[in-house]
């Protein structure tokens, strides 16, 4: 390379230079409102939230150059996540990710044009968020959660560990889990295999929570299933101790509760689902039409065995139980 053949390249990196640092600071930076079904001092949901920004970052969105995240932590509290998706809608976000049925219920109510992702709804199709699976239509799309079917097998698993049980309570809370009772059926269904008696304990408030534990701990050989919802989930710590003071054997939807001192949990990896939800945002963020996004269900489930619970509780695990399990806690 001759001597005038080396400036006029050097001339044409240094003018390209400036252009490349003005596309750079041109990029439009994005915003992203996310309403989470836990506490911000849940360490379950800061997982969650973590999941979901390190998949962002590796499909290119970075907080220093085009993405803001804006977190708000209404916890299945129907009116907080109303007030709150307003505040992001005020803000002009670009996409709104909803985590549990209260948070989805607000966004659809605050906002008719901002994509809405949602993550974790029982049944969305049953709830009316979308015409289909498939084809979601509208600004909605997102990830499901647990299966109606679920119901049987949260049966199943809590008269395995607990076999003696022949009454099993059922806890929810109707207004943060109106999806609740489509757990049921499946429950009624396996009483004929395994006679039990199943009574239904919907909870509005901790006061109602400390009696239905307390009126299931008072029947014989009893047992406590606590459904997927964002009420309960975000009362973990209660609800253990509850369940312990009473001598309960109960099974839960999330493993965090087995963690805190729950017997057992089978339920989807919802930081999974987190880490799935960002290739949406992604996709809509870059022109795709949520309508275009089928709804997707969970493909990663977890059992957790706590056996210093069972031990405290007089009952031997199965080794086949802990054969099958994701993780024991000892």
């Amino acid at each position: 390379m001759n001597r005038r053949e080396f400036i006029t390249l050097l001339g044409g990196a240094a003018a390209a230079w400036p252009l490349a640092a003005r596309a750079q600071q041109a990029e439009r930076m994005r915003r992203i409102g996310v309403l989470m079904a836990r506490a911000a001092s849940d360490p379950e949901g800061q997982k969650q939230a973590a999941a979901f920004q390190r998949s962002l970052e590796e499909l290119g969105w970075s907080s220093s150059r085009n993405i803001e995240i804006e977190f708000r932590w209404p916890a299945g509290d129907g009116a907080r996540a109303l007030a709150q998706t307003k505040e992001l809608v005020d803000q002009h976000v670009d996409i709104i990710v909803a985590n549990s049925t209260p948070s989805l219920v607000a966004a659809r109510q605050a906002t008719q044009a901002i994509p809405i992702v949602f993550v974790a709804i029982a049944d969305p199709v049953a709830q009316g968020f979308v015409p289909s699976l498939a084809r979601p239509g509208g600004i909605i799309t997102g990830f499901g959660a647990e299966e109606p079917s679920m119901g049987a097998k949260w049966v199943e698993l809590l008269r395995e560990i607990a076999p003696r049980v022949q009454s099993i309570t059922v806890i929810f809370n109707p207004d943060t889990a109106p999806f609740a009772r489509m757990f049921l059926p499946s429950m009624e269904a396996a009483r004929p295999s395994a006679q039990f008696e199943l009574i239904q304990s919907p909870v509005r408030s901790e006061r109602d929570l400390e009696r239905a534990v307390a009126a299931a701990g008072n029947r014989s050989h009893a047992g406590l299933v606590v459904l997927p919802d964002s009420f309960l989930n975000s009362r973990r710590e209660m609800v253990v101790a509850l369940t312990a003071e009473q001598r309960l054997p109960a099974i839960h939807s999330v493993s965090e509760f087995a963690r805190s001192g729950g017997l057992i949990a089978y339920g989807i990896d919802r930081a999974d689902l987190f880490r799935r939800a960002a290739s949406y945002v992604d996709r809509v963020l870059k022109g795709t039409n949520p309508a275009d996004l089928p709804v997707q269900q969970p493909t990663l489930f977890e059992l957790v065995v706590n056996t210093k619970t069972a031990k405290a509780l007089g009952l031997e695990v199965p080794p086949t139980l802990l054969a099958r399990a994701d993780e024991v806690i000892e």
